[in-house]
């Protein structure tokens, strides 16, 4: 018996890895949780709006199920879940019975999800996508050193947080559920790649999920001032190879802030190569595919209006190492350039984190940024990053969505990019490159 008592509270202690929920006020169709306006987060539920998110039930039809109610709003709200590490396979049910929709969603850390996904007068669709969670705990041993900024970060909570955006978000029901046969591409890099907080400050990292269907989950180890070396140091390496699994991706972007590194040992031929080689052989160690990502270029122009190369020997030293040890290259440096001189000195601004002053709540000066991306700069450049998978003919081909041939001298105009702003609009300047 007391065998029996001990396998019964082991199992209630066991967190849940599945839901359903209906959103809208009423009676939840069968097999669903009722997720109401008033469902707020709490500790005890688990599971409700959060962040002090303010949103509208809508009923259409009470006998319709699923479909015949809704949770809209006209600002941006985000709606949280308890769950452990792991990948999860969201699907939302969007639409209106009786009106449009327009719908963006985000996740954790602004990681763009879903663009603008649009329903007819009286159409609902069903979405899906991979939401990567992850605990600062290493399963073998210590864990993830972060730095202050990332204390509140949602991407290093216990909470799965999607955030519901556009002009026109009409959610009626959210699915979650865990699946641990997804293909994992993790990110190693800085600033330029991290699921950036705040706006305006937005990086490929996040923007890249938006481009992969089920079967690929996007995991962003990227922070803000990291080198090869403190990428290792923080435990961070040991955090992404406690998780990787054979057939895995390892992408490795880092070269802005280890070139203000100046001990005796360091330098784009010394502790940068060899840290390099470090990341590989322990990606290939574990059967895991790394993948060589050149720093992303600095928007600086000479006279001829062609961009400066403000980063030495690291961006060769890179190539170098992709060549000698057999690397898929990503040579994002060189797309970045052509991506500035395509829309010229001054238009490139457009693509980086130049504001004047009152753009955004609680902007008090100006943003002159020539190394961060916003919205646009980072989606265009994340358009890069597809397009080297492709040229490397990486086995990710085959689950991208929405992808046609991209060339950073030909990028989408500006003026007809238009994503809504986050939920989250604290302006600060971010900690390094």
């Amino acid at each position: 018996m007391a065998s029996a008592c001990f396998s019964l509270n082991v199992q209630a202690q066991t967190p849940a890895t599945s839901f359903k929920f209906d959103f809208g006020d009423g009676q939840p169709a069968k097999g669903y949780t009722a997720v109401g306006a008033n469902t707020a987060f709490t500790d005890a539920t688990g599971y409700g709006f959060d962040f002090g998110a303010k949103v509208n039930s809508v009923t259409r039809d009470a006998k319709k199920g699923v479909v015949g109610s809704y949770i809209t709003s006209d600002k941006p709200f985000n709606f949280s879940v308890d769950v452990p590490e792991g990948n999860y396979k969201v699907t939302l049910t969007l639409g209106d019975i009786k009106g449009t929709s327009l719908t963006t969603v985000r996740a954790e850390s602004r990681r763009l999800m879903l663009e603008k996904v649009a329903t007819q007068s009286g159409e609902t669709k069903k979405v899906s996508f991979i939401v990567n969670i992850r605990k600062p705990q290493i399963s073998t041993g210590g864990e993830v050193r972060r730095n202050p900024r990332e204390m509140g970060k949602y991407d290093w909570d216990d909470k799965l947080t999607l955030e519901f955006n556009d002009s026109q978000p009409c959610i009626d029901a959210v699915e979650i559920e865990k699946v641990d046969d997804q293909i994992t591409v993790y990110l190693a890099g800085n600033s330029t790649v991290v699921d950036q907080d705040d706006e305006p400050w937005c990086a490929w990292g996040q923007m890249i999920p938006r481009f992969f269907k089920p079967g690929v989950a996007i995991a962003d180890h990227a922070e803000s001032g990291l080198t090869l070396g403190s990428f290792i140091g923080s435990h961070r390496l040991d955090k992404v190879m406690s998780l990787i699994k054979p057939g895995d991706y390892l992408f490795i972007e880092f070269g802005h802030n280890d070139q203000k590194e100046k001990g005796p040992n360091d330098g784009a031929w010394k502790s940068y190569t060899e840290r390099f080689k470090t990341f590989i052989n322990a990606a290939r160690d574990k059967k895991a595919i790394p993948v060589i990502v050149t720093s992303t270029s600095r928007r600086m122009f000479n006279d001829s209006g062609k961009v400066v190369n403000t980063l030495g020997d690291y961006p060769a030293a890179a190539r170098k190492v992709g060549q000698e040890m057999n690397v898929p290259v990503i040579d994002i440096n060189a797309m970045t350039a052509k991506f500035y001189e395509a829309l010229g000195d001054e238009p490139s601004k457009k693509a980086f984190v130049w504001y004047p002053a009152g753009t955004f709540p609680g902007q008090k000066d100006e943003l002159h940024d020539n190394t961060h991306f916003n919205s646009y700069g980072a989606y265009e450049i994340a358009k890069c990053i597809i397009e080297g998978i492709r040229q490397n003919h990486l086995g990710l081909e085959k689950f991208l969505v929405d992808t046609p041939p991209f060339d950073p001298s030909h990028p989408d105009p500006v003026d007809q990019f238009s994503l809504p702003s986050s939920a989250k609009w604290s302006v600060v300047k971010p900690l390094g490159n």
